[in-house]
């Protein structure tokens, strides 16, 4: 679970610049955390469908993004894929 504290300490390190919440950097970061964290609860229930739909939604938002700044700046996209960690 995303928890306000963990919200603000990726915000904090994916921003921009001071006071930035909404660049793809922090969305596609914040995202990723919770893909990370629905793909585990889903190994452990298999069966919870709703999340799984969730989950696909998630992950086509976080591609919509990224296809976004590869768009628009390849440097950051790259940047971004490495620091989270996504195969991009």
């Amino acid at each position: 679970m995303l928890t306000p504290e963990k919200k603000t300490e990726l915000i904090k390190e994916y921003q921009l610049e001071e006071g930035d919440t909404g660049s793809p950097e922090v969305q596609i970061a914040i995202l990723s955390y919770r893909i990370k964290d629905l793909t585990e609860h889903l190994k452990a229930n298999p069966k919870d469908h709703s999340s799984r739909r969730g989950l696909f939604k998630m992950i086509r938002r976080r591609k919509g993004l990224l296809n976004y700044l590869k768009d628009n700046d390849i440097d950051r996209y790259r940047s971004i894929v490495e620091r989270v960690g996504i195969r991009g």
